[in-house]
């Protein structure tokens, strides 16, 4: 049976081991590793990664000490570069640190905001820096997310799995992946294409692997009756796919930002994630926005919902919340503003607070998506009563 000739929306995802990705985990276990003993710390963290050199810069102001070369070396380990064949690994490759303190112009704004004369203690913390934050969801998956975007994280995360478990023992820690939905409207009907490249042993033929990744990872991971015989399916589309990590493609960190939000079904914003810790509204007022838009289309308030923040380095109440529901709401999008303002207090402060974003819990979100994972706190619905009542 042939796909209809519907919309087609196309997300991409890419495994821990991919270099980008890497260099955002190494950013982030610096994170945690400081939040766990310093939890009031100002980090900016940022790697880039090469052929045998891991270069740690950015901004830090912190009580604690860690020791930043052995996280950069446990963390390069864990993910799987652990031969110097690679390129690339844990034992080998210089570490290189450039770190300073925070500038005292921003932590000047951020600790003690413009508007602090209210007499309300969030009104003390401003916003790290100016920018807009985009928070999305939508009802095509339980998880309120678009399904491109989730089944690319599917496909990225069971590539990880048979290589550490061992099912496919001559994978290596590089891979992508990127899924083509056909939508009927609205309504996702079908996967188009999919594109599945991994790195891999020199020595393994190119026909097995094909056949092994499209038994133990693609067809796993498609919903029913999504994959059929007119889905078009590429794996290692070139061939081979050898030298990859730092060795093939230099890793930075923050540069695989719509892989990390919604797969460009949705604005990404000004900032990346990693390696910040929560006063960079970069960070926290995104994963705020996702908090407020998931708890819209969870009401039952719109089928698709979109929520934009703005704000301005130093000032704690944001400077604009925008919300675009795209004709799927039960209301105005201008009186559900009014409602979320009332319901959603999105100071910086405010935000940390109702999130409990001071914790060592970064690492986990520096692969496979930031948003529709249910452990982290911004995916809770725990407002739902209280967004109700606001809007009747």
């Amino acid at each position: 049976m042939a796909i209809p000739q519907h919309k087609l929306v196309t997300a991409e995802s890419v495994t821990e081991g991919h270099p980008d990705k890497l260099a955002d985990r190494i950013s982030d276990s610096v994170l945690d590793a400081i939040l766990a003993q310093d939890p009031a710390a100002r980090v900016a963290a940022e790697a880039i990664l090469t052929t045998g050199l891991a270069l740690i810069a950015g901004e830090i102001t912190t009580r604690t000490y860690v020791d930043l070369q052995a996280i950069v070396r446990d963390t390069v380990r864990e993910v799987g570069y652990v031969d110097a064949a690679y390129g690339f690994d844990a034992d080998h490759s210089a570490v290189l640190i450039a770190i300073n303190e925070q500038s005292p112009d921003i932590a000047v704004g951020v600790d003690r905001a413009f508007d602090a004369d209210s007499g309300d203690d969030d009104d003390l913390l401003g916003a790290g820096d100016q920018g807009m934050m985009f928070g999305y969801a939508c009802d095509e998956t339980r998880e309120l997310m678009p399904l491109p975007i989730m089944l690319a994280h599917a496909l990225v995360r069971r590539l990880a799995e048979v290589r550490k478990e061992g099912v496919l023992p001559y994978l290596r820690p590089d891979g992508k992946a990127q899924v083509t939905v056909a939508y009927d409207g609205e309504r996702p009907v079908a996967v188009d294409a999919v594109v599945l490249s991994a790195q891999h042993h020199p020595d393994v033929e190119l026909a097995i692997l094909r056949a092994d990744l499209l038994r133990e990872v693609i067809t796993p991971v498609m919903p029913e009756g999504f994959l059929g015989a007119a889905t078009r399916i590429h794996i290692n589309p070139t061939g081979r796919f050898v030298q990859g990590g730092p060795q093939a493609d230099a890793g930075l960190t923050g540069r695989k930002i719509v892989v990390d939000t919604y797969g460009g079904a949705a604005p990404h914003g000004g900032g990346a994630f990693s390696g910040k810790d929560p006063t960079k509204v970069d960070r926290s007022a995104s994963y705020f926005a996702r908090y407020v838009a998931k708890h819209v289309v969870a009401a039952g308030l719109a089928r698709r919902c979109q929520v934009q923040l703005a704000y301005a380095i130093g000032v704690a109440r944001p400077v604009g919340m925008f919300v675009e529901t795209f004709g799927t709401g039960t209301l105005s999008d201008r009186h559900l503003e009014r409602a979320l303002a009332n319901v959603f207090d999105a100071r910086p402060a405010a935000i940390i607070r109702q999130l409990d974003l001071r914790r060592p819990i970064y690492r986990a979100t520096s692969a496979y998506g930031h948003f529709g994972r249910p452990e982290f706190s911004w995916e809770r619905l725990d407002r739902l009563e209280d967004l109700r009542a606001a809007v009747t």
